[in-house]
């Protein structure tokens, strides 16, 4: 039998819903902040003092940019007895370490070459298992945007997901320069799901001070498109065919190909778009269990696309902790707790 994530669903004003999260997700928030506490301090040497520095910057930046999404965080603080700086840690712990956030394998899909005729979009979420404990599925209703549901962390104000609105996001992190003040990429990801349009998303995303960078695969209601998000821009990719897009873990916009040489291959990035690519072309028409078994692919095991621990020096210890693929305009979203070879997807349902 497969296992399922625990759904949460909220509604209300952002501090109805944070309060609704926080009392929902306690445990989890909790065992969330110590989880990540544990682990940064595994990878580089930071003071309690400088991670309430750092949060307490970025939280300047972020009432100005999303006041309403900082009563969120002060509502889960509320409702889960958290304090709002653990919180917040959650939020910037990726502003504190060069080490990047996941590495993934990620996909968007035109409604033309699908099966079903309905955009299809996807990813493996290659991570630290030690977070899925953590990991819920999380329907906000908010009072004045379009309802939206998301497989996170409880804790996080967005992570990856779709929205009634038509916007699908899966996130990759992407090797390049960052900062540690800023406001957070959670917070900008969470503009992008209320926004209504591609174009709408982008200008949510550039107006913010942003603190790190990141990979955003979509469907948009105007096609697929990957969004390679620097410190200066919002680099749009859209595939050349209008059909498939892929993105793993490094720089494909021709305007940032100069900064993959400045950073470390995050787990074999290049094999592993050269193999998704390979895959994708070869399956022909599209559905979403064709798109699973792309998903379950072990060429080159165990540093595949259904990736598994080995013995690599920095992030031997990652896995493909879950699977996801999304079809927005069904209102569905497929899921495997675990890698899909060993686990069988789940549906979770927005409407």
């Amino acid at each position: 039998m497969a296992e399922r994530y625990r759904e949460i669903e909220v509604a209300g004003s952002c501090h109805m819903m944070g309060q609704q999260i926080g009392e929902a997700a306690r445990e989890e928030i909790r065992g969330f902040v110590a989880t990540a506490l544990e682990r940064i301090s595994l990878t580089i040497r930071v003071s309690r003092a400088t991670i309430l520095q750092v949060s307490q910057k970025s939280t300047i930046f972020l009432k100005d940019y999303a006041p309403d999404l900082v009563q969120e965080i002060q509502g889960m603080a509320e409702g889960s007895l958290v304090p709002f700086d653990d919180l917040m840690f959650l939020q910037i712990r990726n502003q504190l370490t060069a080490n990047m956030d996941s590495g993934c394998t990620s996909f968007s899909v035109a409604a033309a070459c699908t099966e079903c005729r309905q955009p299809l979009i996807g990813q493996n979420w290659d991570n630290d298992p030690a977070l899925n404990p953590f990991t819920v599925v999380l329907t906000r209703r908010p009072a004045d945007k379009p309802a939206w549901m998301s497989i996170t962390q409880a804790g996080l104000i967005a992570y990856i997901g779709f929205s009634e609105a038509g916007m699908a996001a899966c996130l990759n992190s992407l090797p390049a320069p960052a900062r540690a003040v800023g406001v957070p990429h959670y917070f900008t990801l969470r503009r992008l799901f209320e926004a209504g349009s591609l174009e709408a998303g982008v200008a949510a995303i550039a107006s913010a001070w942003r603190a790190v960078p990141a990979s955003i695969m979509l469907a948009t209601p105007q096609g697929p498109a990957n969004l390679e998000v620097t410190l200066k821009n919002v680099h749009v990719l859209r595939p050349k065919d209008g059909q498939v897009l892929t993105h793993t873990n490094h720089c494909l916009h021709p305007e940032l190909l100069c900064i993959n040489s400045q950073f470390d291959e995050l787990i074999q990035s290049k094999p592993r778009l050269k193999r998704v690519d390979s895959l994708l072309a070869e399956a022909g028409l599209l559905n979403i269990e064709a798109l699973k078994n792309v998903l379950r692919d072990h060429d080159g095991f165990p540093l595949s696309l259904c990736r598994h621990a080995n013995g690599d020096a920095q992030h031997g210890y990652w896995e493909t902790v879950f699977s996801v693929v999304m079809s927005p305009e069904t209102g569905a979203m497929h899921v495997s707790c675990g890698n899909p070879c060993t686990q069988d997807y789940e549906i979770y349902s927005l409407r």
